[in-house]
């Protein structure tokens, strides 16, 4: 997966969200020599830039900027690298904040760039799977909870057993060709419907 990784890195698009001094010039000449497909900005913006990566310089008065960067939809945030120039309290803390998976010191150096690229990726492909493995697994607990709802339903109103419940609505589900899941959703929302009373 690293060599991958490696190979990868050729072509990304990154973005670097950086005040315009000789350290941006810098920062963005190494990364166009890795091989990275390089655009700039400043100051921050409010959303974050289509990209593969993101190189966002950690300034204390971007401080309410980068919050309301952070904030955005998290749902299409890239990889995260942060920049920092000095270590206090107050800038790592907005480090942690930031869920960077790497940082890169100022002043700039070629060495160690391509190092912390590499591990940025590998940690935040990862950190994607994870996410996507659980809201897989979520998506299947709810199912399992809709369908022992909807067997709950049919075993009260129609004297079946668990078993037999079960198998009606898998029945109904191929009959339909839908999956089991959206079967029961069916019966859930036809039981609640039946036992619906209009207030007087």
């Amino acid at each position: 997966m690293a060599i991958q990784i490696l190979k990868d890195l050729r072509g990304l698009r990154v973005h670097v969200i950086h005040p315009p001094d000789e350290e941006r010039t810098s920062l963005t000449e190494h990364l166009r020599r890795i091989g990275c497909s390089v655009e700039t900005t400043w100051p921050v913006p409010a959303d974050w830039p289509a990209a593969d990566i993101v190189l966002l310089a950690i300034e204390q008065d971007a401080r309410a900027e980068i919050v309301r960067l952070l904030k955005s939809d998290p749902h299409s945030r890239p990889t995260l690298i942060a920049v920092v120039g000095y270590e206090n309290p107050s800038t790592l803390q907005l480090v942690l904040e930031s869920g960077a998976v790497a940082v890169v010191e100022r002043p700039i150096r070629p060495f160690g760039l391509l190092t912390n690229l590499t591990i940025a990726r590998s940690l935040w492909l990862e950190r994607e799977e994870a996410r996507k493995r659980f809201a897989k697994l979520e998506r299947k607990l709810s199912g399992i909870q809709k369908i022992q709802k909807a067997k709950s339903i049919l075993m009260e109103n129609q004297g079946l057993s668990e078993e037999e419940a079960y198998q009606s609505i898998r029945r109904q589900a191929m009959a339909k060709r839908v999956p089991m899941e959206d079967m029961a959703v069916s019966i859930i929302n036809a039981a609640e419907l039946l036992n619906f009373r209009p207030r007087s």
